[in-house]
């Protein structure tokens, strides 16, 4: 039972910990002061019970040789927190790194509202980036147009017909079979599907490929081979932390085509683009495109946090920096602003997948 209360006790305490940083980090942001995270790299908690039992003769009365039994126990518990600041080259580098777009796939297959693309996402480029719509309220024109292109692939979404997967294609090759020795014949068996050509000396190759992902309104598997490969080459010739974004006619959401890129930010930019939003920047409310049907959300801000003088009685996770009250509240009638703040944290925790490694000064804490 001591064991139980422990494990939870200290899983909560680190839980809180780590939001409560996330939230100092944005009211820093707000104010255009560097971020700093520590982490807590080792709990040793020492758990002492002792037991004591004996007699006493009474200490009133007549009883004879009556003896009266005394009972005693203690416990103690002794824990060694070690919290070490998150700091140096390799830290930096995963803070100012953008996001890739494997991660940004790894969220939207936890079934993620894609709406959470305005908190992720710095750009939105069209094919050719003719045109490039920022993600930053203080760019009215872009952002108004950024923020219609998220509601219509949300609208998509809410119709379940919004994919998010990578394109899976073959590629073929033929090699003259007196150019393959036995040896080369077992080696390529292990990574091609080979079979001899029926009426000239050569061998056909095929190979499987698990391309880059690409946000659709369709299916990509019912793409030809061909129409797959290219539409891979177009991802390939982009950067690691663009998404490509294929809406075609024909499909649900398809009465908005839309062909081009996101380009996604880094989780410091992030921090600092919420931090804008409080005071320099603030987001506003933002009409979907008459074309685009009825969506299930669109708040005005991505992830609300208030910011008062005194403390707010219904907030789920509340600092204090600079005299100002810093709070992230449930959003009324929905989980908008507790889902958005879980995914920051989600994204943190795959930002920045190690502590520091041993040497780093750290403090300790005797209990």
């Amino acid at each position: 039972m001591a064991l139980d209360h422990l494990a939870i006790a200290y899983n909560e305490s680190s839980a809180d910990v780590m939001s409560r940083q996330l939230l100092l980090n944005i009211a820093r942001a707000r104010f255009n002061q560097p971020i700093y995270f520590s982490g807590i790299s080792n709990i040793a908690a020492t758990l002492n019970f002792q037991v004591n039992a004996g007699a006493t003769p009474p200490f009133t009365g007549n009883s004879g040789t009556t003896l009266m039994p005394i009972f005693g126990g203690s416990a103690s518990e002794n824990p060694t927190i070690s919290i070490v600041p998150m700091e140096g080259e390799q830290f930096t580098q995963r803070l100012l790194t953008p996001l890739s777009e494997d991660k940004l796939t790894l969220l939207l297959r936890q079934n993620i509202d894609v709406d959470l693309l305005r908190l992720v996402t710095l750009e939105f480029r069209t094919q050719g980036e003719e045109a490039v719509f920022h993600n930053r309220p203080r760019n009215r024109r872009d952002y108004a147009a950024f923020r219609r292109i998220v509601l219509h692939l949300s609208s998509i979404q809410d119709r379940d017909q919004l994919y998010a997967e990578p394109l899976i294609f073959e590629r073929h090759w033929t090699l003259p079979s007196e150019s393959i020795s036995g040896k080369e014949f077992q080696a390529l068996e292990q990574e091609y599907s080979i079979a001899p050509d029926s009426t000239t000396p050569i061998y056909h190759l095929t190979k499987q490929v698990v391309g880059r992902t690409v946000l659709t309104n369709y299916d990509p598997l019912l793409l030809s081979n061909e129409e797959r490969i290219r539409l891979n080459d177009e991802a390939e010739k982009n950067a690691p932390n663009d998404l490509l974004v294929d809406i075609r006619p024909g499909y649900p959401g398809g009465e908005s085509p839309l062909h081009g890129k996101f380009r996604l930010r880094s989780f410091s930019n992030i921090m600092h683009f919420i931090g804008r939003t409080l005071a320099a920047e603030p987001e506003r409310d933002v009409p979907k495109d008459p074309r685009t049907p009825p969506v299930g959300e669109n708040p005005v801000s991505v992830i609300e946090i208030s910011e008062s003088s005194r403390p707010p009685a219904d907030a789920d996770v509340v600092v204090k920096y600079r005299g100002r009250y810093f709070a992230v509240r449930p959003s009324r009638g929905s989980s908008w602003n507790q889902t958005a703040f879980r995914v920051l944290s989600q994204i943190f925790q795959m930002t920045v997948t190690e502590l520091p490694k041993p040497g780093v000064p750290s403090i300790t804490i005797a209990k």
